[in-house]
């Protein structure tokens, strides 16, 4: 089996770690877009730049900086890479490259130059069917991976096979997995619930209580459910793992970048300096735009997305947004 992995961050470093500890033989073809964080691993074995406890086996585990020689060499490949960065990340490769191959996204955003969800644009770019298409769905942190605590993973294909061949080499002695043949539904959820959890550390940064936060949450899964009902309407449990049990840990986990950054924009940071600060994509600020944009079409009603959207976009007064939130959820 020849896996690639594309992407070098925190989610696709614990991906490499999870693959690893799978017991199916296997080779891993990982691309990191620099050059010297390959030759880091080559020499050290571990990242250095996300969750570098993890060590990497490096007789398995083939880093490199030509994202092309992954792909050709793969029969699967999971995108773990920020969903703004994969059009360019793809600028020349073609449609050819991935013929015959399984693609799986592990991307929590939308494609924002086509405000696709990532199974939609390698469909309508690259020309690959549903069947050849996966979609990894949490609850799942990075950093857990990495202290191999027990967590569940959500695949999801409109292909029963397909889901089966990428729970076989995802499976191993701390991650449990389900399938599912919703892949709209748990792709919408993941972009969704990084924007929730935006909200969440917005209002923790202002001062709001535990008793608030249930509250939005509870609301933050009836927006979720509105919304994927009226893009994908099958029948689905919203209250699954793969929608509110990431979003639960999304909001409340002390790992959740997205909480983290809007804590420090409901702190009184701007946008620009969280960014700086965190050095990691909180893919939850790209998200309330394109949702937002996306929402037009389909006029779903959505007060949090909303609030979160004006808050980061468009320098709305904290205090206002927020009294105007409370007015809007119960």
């Amino acid at each position: 089996m020849q896996i690639g992995v594309i992407g070098g961050g925190s989610w696709a470093t614990a991906l490499v770690k999870i693959l690893t500890d799978n017991e199916q033989k296997k080779s891993i073809h990982w691309w990191l877009r620099s050059q010297d964080t390959v030759d880091h691993i080559l020499k050290h074995k571990h990242n250095p730049n996300y969750i570098s406890s993890v060590e990497i086996h490096t007789e398995i585990v083939k880093p490199t900086s030509n994202i092309n020689d992954v792909i050709q060499a793969s029969d699967i490949i999971l995108f773990v890479i920020p969903a703004a960065f994969l059009e360019t990340a793809l600028l020349n490769t073609d449609a050819s490259a991935f013929k015959n191959k399984i693609i799986v996204s592990a991307i929590k955003g939308l494609v924002p130059q086509t405000g696709q969800i990532v199974g939609e644009y390698f469909e309508s770019k690259y020309n690959i069917g549903r069947n050849d298409i996966g979609v990894i769905a949490g609850p799942c942190h990075a950093e857990e991976v990495a202290f191999e605590k027990l967590s569940y993973l959500t695949i999801a294909s409109e292909s029963e096979v397909t889901a089966t061949k990428i729970q076989v080499i995802l499976n191993n002695r701390y991650i449990k997995t389900n399938l599912s043949d919703d892949i709209y539904g748990t792709e919408y959820s993941a972009v969704l619930k990084n924007v929730y959890a935006m909200a969440c550390g917005i209002c923790h940064g202002m001062g709001c209580g535990d008793n608030f936060q249930a509250v939005l949450i509870s609301n933050a899964i009836r927006e979720i459910k509105r919304f994927i009902n009226v893009v994908h309407p099958i029948k689905r449990d919203i209250n699954d793992s793969a929608y509110l049990g990431d979003l639960l840990v999304t909001a409340y986990s002390q790992f959740s970048r997205n909480r983290t950054f809007g804590n420090m924009i409901g702190k009184g940071y701007s946008v620009k300096a969280a960014q700086y600060e965190m050095n990691m994509i909180a893919e939850g600020y790209y998200a309330a735009s394109t949702i937002y944009e996306l929402n037009k079409k389909y006029k779903v009603n959505m007060p949090i997305l909303e609030f979160a959207h004006n808050v980061v976009y468009e320098n709305a007064n904290l205090r206002e947004s927020l009294e105007k939130l409370e007015n809007n959820i119960d």
